[in-house]
């Protein structure tokens, strides 16, 4: 066996490995109250169920932030409580942009906390554009539930991400 082929196949086994343990992150901050962060806005709560998709593309690449993203899409619209999620053009796609989307962002930038600002608005920017276009929510609606939840959605994702990338890279060194 090449020499490549053994490097290829063994980042093929991490990207895949760190997508699962990351997409599992994700599902049990669903089930559980981890992934909801009280804020006082009128739904209680921020989500941090992004934020795995987010740091498996900062982290591990294009390619670990998308299936990660996959995972997440993929339990939203299998725990569809309302025909929104249901939907799994809105459940799945942006999902799996939000991990591909902060690992860009974090190749142009550096910065863990611009990866996870965009991560995060691809996220509802992507859920609630959606929405609006398959007539499920009005467009006011729509603004009006991006700025209750995305803002402290980003807030909370930026902390989260800047420390643990941070974290994980120093214990990787």
């Amino acid at each position: 066996m090449k020499a490549e082929s053994v490097v290829n196949a063994g980042w093929r086994t991490r990207t895949l490995t760190v997508a699962g343990l990351l997409g599992a992150v994700s599902i049990v901050l669903g089930v559980t109250p981890l992934g909801f962060i009280p804020v006082p806005t009128a739904a209680g709560h921020a989500t941090i169920m992004h934020v795995p998709a987010i740091l498996g593309g900062v982290l591990e690449g294009p390619l670990a932030g998308a299936l990660t993203g996959l995972i997440f899409g993929l339990y939203s619209f299998m725990q569809a409580g309302n025909a929104l999620f249901a939907d799994p053009m809105i459940a799945v796609l942006p999902r799996i942009l939000i991990g591909v989307v902060a690992y860009g962002v974090y190749r142009l930038t550096g910065s863990d906390a611009l990866a996870a600002v965009f991560g995060t608005v691809t996220n509802t920017a992507g859920v609630l554009g959606l929405a609006v276009l398959k007539g499920y929510l009005a467009g006011p609606v729509a603004w009006s539930i991006a700025l209750m939840h995305g803002i402290p959605e980003i807030i909370v994702a930026v902390a989260i991400t800047v420390v643990v990338s941070r974290t994980l890279r120093k214990v990787r060194r």
